[in-house]
């Protein structure tokens, strides 16, 4: 075990060091400033380490999202600037022995994360989340209110899909295997964000049964079925995302969701009765498959949700009603539902 004590002797005395070493008068001024610097880097780095040792309520398992910001800090700011400053000395001993120490006590708050997330997910496989207590359980360890759309506009990522993306069994997202045609966008993951107020604006019934064109890793699927405790399809083009979602799935013992390695243009969508977008093809392909599920709302009733720069092609089709508030926003979810029309033609149809 470390003599953290010895350690910040030594410290003390390199930053020291590099105070006094060639201090004479033909020292440039600039160099004895850049010595001063680094001599407060390391004792910042000092301060901001015994600190995070001794703050107990990041050891505890709630401080989730705390903890997330922490070793974001140790990682991206503290590791990387103990790195510059070995680039800048010869002596760098006892920066390594710091390094190390910053990098132990990362260590430890992300082995929290990982006994915590191991626990989650023994839960969801023997069914220990439904619905409310799926959402009980992301506001005991996320600050996150579904009710605030204030970012819903802003395209990006925070806490509430890191945690998201701890509940999955897999991590490493697989290489795709096959080029994608004219029209097909690249796999982007849907904010988790997004899937809550996708879920909270769909008014899910329990018959309903929910498809996601375009699934890639299955995330969207696997949230819908947990918040909403319905069944969730996801239809994915490239064979490597679709049996990493197929596996998540399978570890969660997530029976009712399903993944369909196919091209969404020739999809069996006979079951579906809500559809989500996020853009996963534009143009031509785009309108191939509403054109399929056109043909589908001849049938029954159905809600297609979307989000991004897809909305806007959607928006245009005269068998749809917009049916949540237009602002612009590309980054704002579509909410689209079949019209009465559809209905009435498939009465007259069947007589």
């Amino acid at each position: 075990m470390l003599n953290y004590g010895a350690q910040n002797v030594c410290l003390q005395s390199w930053a020291q060091s590099c105070l006094n070493q060639n201090t004479k008068l033909t020292k440039k001024e600039s160099d004895i400033n850049s010595d001063r610097t680094a001599e407060m880097a390391v004792f910042e780095i000092q301060s901001a380490i015994e600190a995070t040792e001794k703050n107990s309520l990041l050891y505890e398992e709630k401080s989730f999202d705390y903890r997330i910001e922490i070793i974001d800090f140790l990682g991206f700011h503290l590791i990387d600037q103990i790195d510059d400053l070995l680039r800048k000395t010869a002596e760098s001993g006892p920066l390594i022995l710091l390094k190390y120490r910053v990098e132990k006590v990362k260590s430890e708050l992300e082995k929290i994360d990982s006994n915590l997330f191991q626990r989650l997910q023994a839960n969801i496989r023997i069914g220990g989340y439904a619905a409310k207590e799926f959402k009980e359980l992301i506001n005991e360890y996320v600050h996150f209110n579904p009710d605030n759309t204030e970012h819903q506009e802003e395209a990006g990522y925070d806490n509430l899909d890191i945690f998201i993306n701890g509940l999955f069994p897999l991590q490493i997202m697989p290489e795709p295997t096959k080029d994608l045609e004219p029209d097909m966008v690249y796999y982007q993951k849907t904010p988790a964000r997004i899937v809550f107020e996708l879920v909270k604006q769909a008014h899910f019934r329990k018959e309903d049964v929910f498809f996601d064109l375009g699934s890639g890793l299955g995330q969207v699927a696997v949230l819908v079925n947990l918040l909403a405790g319905i069944t969730a399809k996801g239809v994915e083009f490239e064979p490597a995302f679709c049996e990493y979602a197929s596996d998540c799935a399978a570890k969660l013992n997530l029976s009712n969701v399903t993944f369909i390695n196919a091209d969404a243009r020739k999809t069996d969508y006979s079951e579906g009765t809500v559809f989500f977008m996020y853009t996963p093809f534009r143009g031509e392909i785009l309108q191939e498959v509403l054109e399929v599920l056109r043909k589908e709302s001849l049938r029954r009733k159905i809600k297609i949700i979307t989000y991004g720069p897809c909305t806007a092609q959607v928006a245009l089709q005269s068998w749809l009603d917009f049916s949540a508030l237009k602002n612009g926003s590309i980054y704002k979810l579509g909410v689209f539902t079949s019209r009465r029309l559809a209905h009435i033609r498939n009465d007259v149809i069947k007589k």
